[in-house]
């Protein structure tokens, strides 16, 4: 089993991000697998759609995010073997080549070991923000898809979707991973329009559950049939498809109830790579205590 965990990109530990270099050292050190940032972008004060759906709030946590790309980087630069992920980039709201660019550069530092993830986004105000049409955001992630693959393969390289232009340019800068690095996908409403993505288009499917109130592993089960089936339906192997679960701790949370939840998880579902999410925690130090305490727990079995 690995056990991945989040770099201090969210709420306390991001005012801690001048230790992040240290804190991806000692992870690696402690046998973390991977490390991950993602995208918070905008976290609107009334937000016409929250966290779980409209009426609901954005967490407090969502406030205060740093950002992704700086922080892979300098995990990149800091470490030797663990793999970086993004859980996730929205998608959308990117130019393509800026995507590229910025994640050529960290698979380019760390000698190949990125593992890219998207999600369509959920936020109306963070598209605002962006300057992108909320209602487009399906498609633009589509052709992001498509825009990267060739940005990624081709050179030079020109892209002309609906919703995405990339006229023809010069793209000798290519990563370290060939023919490109995965596509992980994010479907966290479970829609079947999400699911029917990750199996035509991904490489890698990125579920969540929240420990303790939500580990759901008939859930998973259930969506990673239908992943198979929309995969098998395109004419792709199903059994290629990987999948990394995110495991987002509620905050006082023990430590031995988190590896219960994963090995449980594990066991019914076969899925093998975990990244753990403490972003209620308040500090690094008791980030890296987790990490050590989690890792120690579920090698015992």
């Amino acid at each position: 089993m690995k056990i991945g965990f989040a770099l201090p990109y969210l709420h306390h530990v991001a005012h801690q991000v001048d230790r992040t270099a240290e804190f991806a050292r000692e992870a690696e050190k402690a046998g973390a697998a991977s490390l991950w940032a993602g995208d918070r972008n905008f976290a609107a004060v009334s937000p016409t759609i929250g966290a779980t759906g409209p009426g609901t709030a954005i967490p407090v946590e969502y406030r205060t995010a740093a950002d992704p790309f700086v922080l892979l980087g300098v995990a990149a630069a800091a470490t030797e073997r663990v793999q970086l992920g993004t859980n996730v980039l929205i998608a959308p709201v990117y130019a393509p080549a800026q995507l590229a660019r910025g994640l050529t550069t960290i698979d380019r530092i760390s000698g190949g070991r990125l593992i890219p993830g998207f999600g369509v986004g959920w936020s109306p105000e963070e598209f605002t923000a962006a300057n992108v049409d909320f209602g487009k955001r399906g498609g633009r992630t589509d052709e992001m898809l498509d825009a990267l693959e060739l940005l990624w393969t081709q050179d030079p390289v020109e892209y002309h979707g609906r919703h995405l232009e990339l006229p023809l340019q010069h793209s000798p800068l290519k990563p370290v991973q060939k023919p490109r690095p995965p596509f992980y996908l994010g479907a966290p409403s479970g829609a079947p329009a999400a699911l029917r993505r990750v199996g035509e288009r991904a490489d890698g499917w990125l579920p969540a559950c929240v420990v303790p109130v939500y580990v759901d592993a008939d859930t998973v089960l259930a969506q990673r049939a239908l992943i198979d089936e929309f995969a098998s339906e395109a004419g792709r192997d199903p059994s290629l498809l990987d999948t990394v679960m995110r495991v987002n701790v509620v905050e006082g949370t023990p430590t031995a109830r988190v590896a219960d939840a994963v090995k449980s998880l594990s066991d019914r579902t076969g899925i093998e790579h975990f990244m753990v999410e403490s972003m209620s925690l308040p500090h690094i130090d008791a980030v890296l205590d987790l990490v050590t305490e989690l890792l120690m727990l579920v090698e015992r079995g």
